[in-house]
This record gives structure tokens, C-alpha cells and sequence, in this order.
């Protein structure tokens, strides 16, 4: 993911034609997002501030907007898709709708106090380049809040799928795509240029009653196989019966019920304002020695400061 400014990894077409098929039916699907919005929303409930003008970015079926209601001083909330049926479900949230790449916002610098994404951004190819354009969009000491699915997210599924189509077909194939790493993305908050970057990690089990059932609610999220090197052509039906059982095999709990497993990354970062943010102090301007600080002694490395 640290080269993701300089690779291809997605077909970014076929994923606006997975969620313009998803959205068709987009609640019958929208529980792990609504969740993530839940939990998005009460990190912001600890913040003491008001943004009246909001972007939902990534808005799929408007689960967050939902989520976000009229919280926070929010008086205008944008929708934003790359994926024009589901910023047209978003819309039905309230507030203005307009679909998008990511990777090409269209909004003026300055134009947003809160930017809020969840679940989307990994899906975009440069993703350093997505979050600059984020943080010109929101206005001086503006908010950065997102949610987005971590590396370890459905490592059932994988291991299930390799395993089948090894036996099966004799050979591997692009299945579920890459994703980010905890480190990757506090870097990448960095690299964006954002004032107080924070991220962290949380875990979410998901019971289905079988792996099938799995797939269809991934399928039904739009979550499906984008990337560019994906077999494009139907996987055979004797890899799928293959990865079912051996799912099974390796994962089903005492009541018959497998998990999946969903790790999300949460990210939090602020538009640089040096007039009301905290700015670290002018190097040599410490008045106080550290040494005098730990009750120690201090030893000199014999370097000349130039």
C-alpha cells in the first residue's frame, strides 16, 4: 500500500458497475455499514465542535449520513459516489447528492468543516493522492473521519478460496483485494499533510450460516472482486463448492455457523491551522534540560551542533 500512489490496482470502472448493481437493493445489505456509521458517530459525539457544512464521501446508500442525523451543528450534508445510483439512495438521506471518483473531487479548496467516509476508500487507486484532495477540500481546522476495511478483513475467505482453487485448478488467481495495514494508514494521514493524525483498529465477527451466504452479502454490498488482474471470466462452480467445504472444515463454530471477519481501520486528522492548532516548539527553544527532567546525568556524544 506504500506504493499506492504509483500503481493500478483497481478497475475503478467495474467498481462503479458493482454498486450501481448493489444499489438496487442496497438495505437488504447496509448492516456492516450501518454499524461502522454507528461507530464513526461516536467518535465524532467526543469532539466539542460544530461543522455546518458536510461530505459524505463514499456515501453508498447514505448509511452515514443516517447515522450522522442532525449531529454536530450539521446544516448542509453533500453525498458523494463514485457510483451514481447510490449517491441517488444517498440523496434520499437528505441533503445534496453528486457523483464523483474519489480520486477526482470536485469541490473548491476550502469548501467543508467535516469530511466523514466509511467503507470506501478501499476501493481508490492513490489513495495519498484522494486524501490530499480531502484535506484541500475542508477548510482550515477542519475534520478528517473515516472508516475503511483493514488488511486482515475476511482472511477465512482467502485462505478458504487459495486453498480451493489449488486443488481444484491447479493454480491462483487475484480473488480479494488488497488492503491497507494499521501503519500504512497512520502514514498515509501524514503524507496527506494532516494536522494530529489518528488511527486505529478495531475488529468485527460476522456469524453467516454458511460461506455462500457470505459471498451474496458481498456481492449485495457491492464488495465483490474489482481488481484489475481478476479472473474475468465466472469462477467454476467446482471452486466454489471446494472453498464452501473447505471453509467448513477449517472455520465452522459448534452450532454450525462460520465467521467472517471484518477489520476496520479508523482515521482522524485535522486540515492544518497554525493559528488555532498546537505547533510543535522552535528546535533549541527548551528552557528546561531533559536531564534535569529524568534526574539523571548528562552525557555528551561529542557531535557539535552546526
Amino acid at each position: 500500500m506504500s506504493d499506492a500512489d504509483q500503481m493500478t490496482v483497481f478497475d475503478r470502472r467495474v467498481v462503479r458497475l458493482h454498486r450501481d448493481r448493489a444499489a438496487r437493493s442496497v438495505t437488504e445489505h447496509d448492516f456492516l455499514r450501518r454499524e461502522v456509521a454507528g461507530r464513526l458517530v461516536e467518535r465524532l459525539a467526543d469532539i466539542r465542535r460544530i461543522f455546518p457544512r458536510a461530505l459524505n464521501l463514499g456515501s453508498h446508500g447514505g448509511e452515514m449520513a443516517a447515522a450522522l442525523g442532525n449531529r454536530s451543528g450539521i446544516e448542509t450534508i453533500v453525498h458523494s459516489d463514485l457510483s451514481p445510483a447510490m449517491a441517488a439512495a444517498a440523496r434520499r438521506a437528505g441533503g445534496f447528492a453528486v457523483a464523483a471518483d474519489e480520486e477526482f473531487l470536485p469541490f473548491a479548496p476550502g469548501s467543508f468543516d467535516l469530511v466523514v467516509s466509511n467503507l470506501s476508500l478501499h476501493w481508490v487507486n492513490d489513495l495519498p493522492g484522494a486524501l490530499v484532495q480531502v484535506r484541500q477540500a475542508l477548510k482550515p481546522d477542519g475534520m478528517f473521519l473515516a472508516a475503511m476495511f483493514g488488511g486482515d478483513t475476511l482472511f477465512e475467505l482467502r485462505r478458504a478460496l487459495m486453498e480451493a482453487e489449488m486443488e481444484v485448478s491447479g493454480g491462483l488467481s487475484p480473488r480479494i483485494s488488497p488492503m491497507a495495514g494499521l501503519r500504512d494508514a497512520a502514514g498515509l494521514l501524514q503524507r496527506a499533510g494532516f494536522a494530529l493524525p489518528v488511527a486505529d483498529t478495531d475488529t468485527l465477527t460476522v456469524s453467516y450460516p454458511n460461506p455462500f451466504r457470505l459471498m451474496q452479502d458481498l456481492r449485495g454490498m457491492g464488495e465483490t472482486n474489482a481488481a484489475l488482474q481478476r479472473l474475468k471470466i465466472p469462477t467454476r462452480p467446482a471452486v466454489l463448492a471446494r472453498a464452501a467445504e473447505r471453509y467448513a472444515e477449517l472455520y465452522q463454530e459448534e452450532d454450525g455457523t462460520v465467521p467472517a471477519t471484518f477489520q476496520i481501520l479508523y482515521l482522524a486528522g485535522w486540515s492544518p491551522d497554525p493559528s488555532t492548532q498546537q505547533q510543535p516548539a522552535r528546535r533549541g527553544s527548551a528552557n528546561t534540560r531533559l536531564a534535569d527532567a529524568l534526574n539523571t546525568r548528562e552525557i555528551g556524544t561529542g557531535v557539535k551542533p552546526h
